[in-house]
């Protein structure tokens, strides 16, 4: 192939790829718009494609309505995480390293875990809640909002840690290192890729939750951020640019952590794709 001709297949790829992003893009970009058109051009036809006369009152209206949901999205998941990666680092280091009886049957069962949809789920732990006393409480969506990420946490743990060399998990027992202090000293310290994807998605999901929220949390004190844009748009729905503000202070977060993990992401999602 010459150069030419690969120059040319380059800027036609380039070119399509920048369209395809644009139009992926278009309704963040339009949810940013909306966010800073007055109320009395939100009507316009055709509307402006760009805010000529930007007000901020959606987002001052999003900061003295929203915040309170706001931060219990921020407790939810963190905590996510955190119960998240308790179980799911040692579950990803026995099936890649120690090999218990049944392993690959356990993994069988966490890829359907994986199938099973939300609202099945939410269904059953209405009524596991109902009868421990743990509706409406924000360590209960934890609890919920975990199910979903832990099977997801151990196959990206077993994929990333099946990678590590077994001579370095050897030269720790050498050294006196048992099976918990080689994990804990070895194993989770050159896991960084994978503790940061798994950390990531078990915090998107838990940020991102409705059907468990709205499911097992309809009358709590805290509520995430999910219930509080729907509540909004049910109060609110002649007043887009506050709602459209509450979705785009919403996103900064996910959007945030994506940008500075997105280097940790590809390696620990595209660990054990390739053997030696």
């Amino acid at each position: 192939m010459t150069v030419p001709t690969r120059h040319r297949r380059s800027v036609r790829t380039t070119v399509i790829g920048v369209v395809l992003t644009a139009i992926m893009l278009f309704p963040v970009y339009w949810m940013l718009n909306v966010s800073l058109t007055p109320q009395q051009d939100m009507r316009k036809d055709p509307p402006d494609l760009i805010p000529l006369h930007p007000t901020f009152e959606g987002y001052k209206a999003v900061l003295n309505d929203q915040m309170p949901y706001l931060l219990t999205s921020l407790l939810i998941g963190l905590g996510t995480v955190i119960l998240t990666l308790l179980p799911a680092a040692p579950a990803g280091y026995a099936l890649a390293k120690l090999r218990p009886r049944g392993g690959g049957t356990l993994s069988i069962v966490l890829l359907i875990a994986q199938m099973i949809p939300g609202i099945v789920m939410a269904m059953g732990f209405y009524g596991i809640f109902l009868n421990l006393g743990l509706m409406n409480t924000w360590w209960g969506l934890i609890v919920a909002d975990s199910t979903i990420a832990v099977p997801f946490g151990v196959m990206i743990f077993t994929a990333f840690m099946s990678g590590i060399p077994d001579e370095l998990l050897a030269a720790a027992g050498i050294d006196g290192a048992g099976t918990l202090r080689t994990f804990w000293s070895v194993v989770l310290p050159v896991s960084r890729n994978a503790l940061v994807t798994v950390s990531l998605f078990s915090f998107l999901w838990a940020w991102s939750d409705f059907v468990f929220a709205n499911t097992l949390d309809t009358g709590g004190r805290l509520r995430p951020i999910t219930l509080g844009i729907y509540r909004y748009i049910g109060n609110n729905n002649q007043e887009w640019n506050a709602i459209m503000a509450t979705a785009v202070v919403a996103s900064i977060p996910a959007a945030l952590l994506l940008v500075l993990a997105q280097r940790y992401v590809a390696a620990g999602v595209t660990a054990g794709a390739v053997k030696d």
